[in-house]
């Protein structure tokens, strides 16, 4: 090699290896101020609320169908045509408020004679009655035979009789004329009218012409499972226990009763025990027919932890949450979840004021550095 080559050789050799050492001292001072000033991983944002503890009502749910306090169903006691309607379907109507009214002219005409006749009796009667104690004081005297008075006497009590079936067919004719006429027996309200005006109709037909609901005051009859029952029974014997309803699929309470009916046999079939609960209604909050949740308070637990459903999570050894220490890290907590009050649930393991993480709990683990924040950052 010539000695220019082995200058060119020296001169690249020279330069790589200046290179090399200045990426190594960048790369060294780089670490050393990563372990000088470096401050590990980033904190992760997380919402928390406070463990409560206060008295909580313990209370056995279920779901109940709401049932009217009284339903009756209106039917015609005589035949004839509906010439007037004098309600609105779906109208709330008192006691003794007229409904529908019946062609009375036929049963009127009867009424008349029925009169006419009670008048024709009574006069009969009152002529016998007359000659019958004539007819005594002549028997008393000797002056006609006891046969002849027996017959008197006979006429007599036959016409207090005809009097009387006289008097018993005018009472029917004004019957039969006042049921022409037909009323509300009770406050509720009215129902789909199955006739309407000019329809005839008969005594007593299968069909109602409407049908009417009293809801003030209303029942909700529902079931519990029977290993309820004991402790149902036992606390029934210290008094009356409050019943609370709310829409389904709602948590807020819709109107407050009291129980009222507990079913003398356990249904076999479902391994259940019918109760019934029975409620003013006088917002008309409660309709026939309508699902309700169901909540009997049996008593209230003092003490008692909460905090919000949301913030549980199952794992494979169970339920748990995570607490913020002092320290702000986060610690797994097991805890038992005994029953849910609406968007809350009753627990055991925790304290109460402890921080219970609701939100950022998915990115979170034992030890793990958290940083508190409003649930709106969290989310974001």
């Amino acid at each position: 090699m010539s000695g220019r080559g082995k200058a060119i050789s020296i001169v690249l050799v020279l330069a790589v290896l200046g290179a090399a050492t200045a990426v190594y001292f960048i790369n060294d001072s780089r670490a050393k101020e990563s372990k000088k000033g470096g401050r590990g991983p980033a904190a992760v944002p997380v919402s928390v609320t406070p463990a409560l503890q206060q008295s909580v009502p313990v209370r056995l749910q279920a779901i109940g169908n709401v049932e009217a306090y009284s339903t009756v169903s209106v039917k015609a006691r005589v035949d004839g045509q509906i010439v007037a309607l004098n309600f609105k379907e779906g109208q709330e109507i008192k006691k003794g408020d007229v409904l529908f009214r019946i062609d009375a002219r036929p049963y009127e005409a009867t009424l008349k004679q029925a009169e006419a006749n009670a008048l024709r009796d009574a006069a009969a009667r009152n002529q016998a009655q007359s000659q019958e104690r004539r007819y005594k004081e002549l028997l008393e005297k000797n002056f006609i035979s006891k046969e002849a008075y027996a017959q008197i006497a006979t006429n007599a009590q036959t016409a207090e009789a005809t009097a009387g079936a006289s008097q018993a067919a005018l009472e029917n004719a004004r019957l039969n004329v006042e049921y022409c006429t037909i009323i509300s027996p009770l406050d509720g309200y009215v129902g789909k009218v199955l006739l309407q005006v000019g329809n005839l109709v008969k005594a007593n037909d299968v069909s109602p012409l409407v049908v009417i609901n009293q809801v003030r005051p209303i029942y909700v009859n529902f079931a519990v499972p029977e290993q309820s029952l004991t402790a149902l029974r036992g606390y029934m014997a210290a008094g009356p226990l409050a019943v609370e309803v709310s829409p389904s699929g709602e948590t807020k309470m819709l109107a407050e009763g009291r129980l009222i009916f507990v079913d003398n046999a356990v249904d076999p079939s479902t391994g259940t025990i019918r109760l019934r609960g029975q409620f003013d209604n006088k917002d008309i909050a409660l309709w026939p027919g309508q699902f309700v949740n169901v909540r009997v308070r049996l008593f209230d637990q003092t003490n008692a932890i909460l905090i919000p459903a949301r913030s549980v999570q199952t794992g494979p050894e169970g339920q748990y949450v995570y607490v913020v220490k002092a320290d702000k890290t986060a610690e797994l907590r097991k805890i038992t979840v005994e029953r849910s009050e609406g968007e809350q649930v009753v627990v055991k393991g925790l304290a109460k004021d402890e921080q219970v993480v609701t939100r950022g709990a998915l990115r979170l683990a034992p030890g793990v550095r958290v940083e508190i924040r409003t649930s709106a950052e969290a989310a974001s």
